[in-house]
């Protein structure tokens, strides 16, 4: 993936007006932070060499490059994921790209279903750390020690500073957060009950589709990350009620006014 790297990194240095220090990756319905980016850069994912198509509802398909709460940032408003047919490897393209950029810390996003019983949809979940059930790594392959490590250490995947600082930041705003364990699954069928039950047991808190991977190649190029998950949804066996993608869509649009409030309070601070 070097030379699609290197052609996306030259293709979108020639639209900013300044190199981001932040990067943000906006999960499903969670992309209206990006309209909160001032002087904005709007460049689709279509016009970047190397670059696949976001095909998911809640997912605009466009970078957006600018200023926010004082601090040059650059978000992907919409994500690719495995499930969509994409390798891992073009799945984090985006990842190693931002590092090429300049930046240097990484808030990740997404929407995920509550396994934790004490959770309730709309609930806001700072990620301790994950676990890895894709069945793959992004890393698997030759690797190159420019990019990092060929054996990553993954101790610390999710920053224990910056978890830290958004714990306060939350405080500090009157907003409550939740913390705990993401399990990401391939997807793109919702777990079954018995498949809930047996990621409960395993210690997970919530499962979603994404961010594994790019949290995994994250550390790889040595990006300080933090991640949260919107509880949009409890999921299978915890309620009696079918799963959709609209209820995801319908908690975040609820909890935006917390979300935004949230990460822009922890962006001015970085």
């Amino acid at each position: 993936m070097k030379t699609e790297m290197n052609e996306a990194v030259k293709f979108i240095e020639g639209k900013l007006n300044s190199n981001p220090q932040t990067g943000l990756i906006l999960g499903s319905g969670l992309g209206v932070l990006a309209e909160e980016i001032e002087d904005a850069v709007i460049i689709p994912y279509t016009e970047i060499p190397g670059f696949p198509s976001s095909t998911v509802a809640g997912h605009k398909g466009q970078l957006v490059a600018g200023t926010l709460e004082g601090r040059a940032v650059i978000a992907m408003q919409g994500r690719f994921h495995f499930y969509e047919g994409y390798d891992l490897k073009l799945v984090t393209l985006p990842v190693r790209v931002m590092k090429a950029l300049g930046v240097e810390d990484l808030i990740v996003t997404n929407a995920a279903g509550g396994i934790n019983e004490s959770f309730e949809p709309g609930n806001l979940m700072l990620i301790e750390d994950h676990i890895n059930n894709f069945g793959t790594s992004p890393l698997i392959g030759p690797n190159s020690e420019e990019d990092g490590p060929r054996f990553p250490d993954m101790s610390e995947a999710y920053c224990r500073e910056r978890i830290a600082l958004a714990e306060e930041t939350a405080k500090e705003a009157g907003i409550s957060v939740r913390k705990g364990v993401y399990v990401g699954n391939t997807g793109p069928a919702y777990e079954t009950p018995a498949e809930v039950k047996m990621l409960r047991t395993l210690g997970g808190d919530a499962v979603g589709m994404s961010t594994v991977p790019e949290v995994i190649v994250a550390r790889h190029c040595g990006l300080k990350v933090l991640g949260i998950s919107c509880i949009s949804n409890m999921a299978a066996g915890i309620l009696d009620q079918p799963l959709h993608h609209e209820e995801v869509i319908e908690t975040t649009e609820k909890v935006k006014a917390d979300f935004l409030s949230l990460v822009k309070k922890i962006v001015a601070r970085l």
